[in-house]
């Protein structure tokens, strides 16, 4: 498939803001969240902040990337005007792309100006966090969906689906759920460290434990089971009406997934370094962006017949004449 400029323009910016959330997670786990202080957007209460400490410096960093991010995405919204005409699903994703990237500016300006940073371990930020992730990940749907329209696929079609379709579709959001599972847990591993498993484990059970220690507990269990859900209904679209494509992408859907609970399972064993946690988090968004792929595949508009089919009556009459 030869990509147009547009097309090569709109995977990237879905790479940028890969790297973006990359830069989110580093900071939050690292406690630079509040390394501008309560200051938004300016950083610490100017435009550019001197004598900058290393977590003002990680901050500002990635509030620059976020910048240069809005930026993509606003000259994406441009261009799918100027390149696609009216109706073209390209612009239909464009649109949801901005309006979603300005939500996800807003999440984080509040977890900025409200102090939901640092050490705050408060049902506020979980809650936040959470909101954040999944505005994040609808984010990343947005952008893949209309990098995929760029180069070439076709609208989706969700209704008249079936079964089939609302059970792919449930696994999407059980993907949302899992993903602010992920988010929490992420925060409680930033906040309460551990020195061993066993500590981490008896934390895990205790009846005393924080909330954010309590919840750890869960992701796992989610992994596993939407994993397994996702891979089975995967396989079922592909044993009743498959395409070659459905059948690669189904095939990586499975491979990334299981090496993203391989990852999973070194994290807790590693007792969540940083740099697992990064690992751990590009995996999960790469995962999501290849089972949109495959929704996308799956539930592509077929094209209309152009002439309308003739009838046995008529054909039979026509065959008489012949004959």
């Amino acid at each position: 498939m030869k990509l147009n400029r547009f097309a090569n323009f709109a995977w990237g910016i879905l790479g940028l803001n890969l790297l973006v959330i990359l830069g989110g997670a580093f900071v939050r786990a690292t406690g630079s969240g509040a390394g501008c202080g309560s200051h938004w957007p300016t950083c610490q209460g100017e435009v550019i902040p001197w004598g900058l400490q290393t977590e003002t410096l990680i901050e500002f960093t990635h509030r620059l990337t976020s910048g240069l991010a809005l930026i993509g995405v606003i000259v994406l919204l441009i261009g799918a005007y100027r390149s696609y005409d009216q109706g073209h699903p390209v612009r239909l994703g464009a649109r949801f792309s901005m309006g979603l990237m300005l939500v996800e500016a807003l999440l984080g300006a509040g977890l900025v100006l409200f102090e939901l940073v640092a050490d705050n371990s408060s049902v506020a930020r979980a809650v936040v966090v959470s909101l954040h992730l999944v505005n994040t990940f609808l984010l990343l749907t947005a952008l893949t969906l209309t990098a995929w329209w760029a180069s070439g696929g076709k609208p989706l079609r969700l209704s008249g689906q079936g079964w089939l379709g609302g059970g792919i579709l449930a696994g999407y959001g059980a993907m949302l759920v899992l993903g602010a599972s992920g988010a929490i847990t992420a925060l409680g591993d930033t906040l309460f460290p551990v020195s061993s498993l066993t500590e981490g484990l008896w934390q895990d059970f205790s009846p005393t434990a924080h909330f954010l220690i309590g919840l750890r507990l869960y992701h796992p269990i989610l992994a596993i089971g939407n994993g397994a859900y996702l891979i089975l209904i995967t396989g079922i679209f592909n044993a009743i009406r498959s395409t070659v494509a459905t059948q690669r992408i189904a095939k990586t859907f499975t491979v990334i997934y299981f090496v993203q609970l391989l990852i999973g399972a070194l994290n807790v064993g590693l007792l969540a370094p940083v740099w697992m946690q990064l690992i751990h988090l590009f995996l999960a968004d790469l995962t999501l962006i290849v089972l949109v792929i495959f929704i996308a595949s799956a539930f592509a508009a077929q094209p209309m017949p152009q002439t309308k089919p003739v009838s046995p009556a008529v054909t039979s009459t026509k065959e008489q004449l012949l004959s």
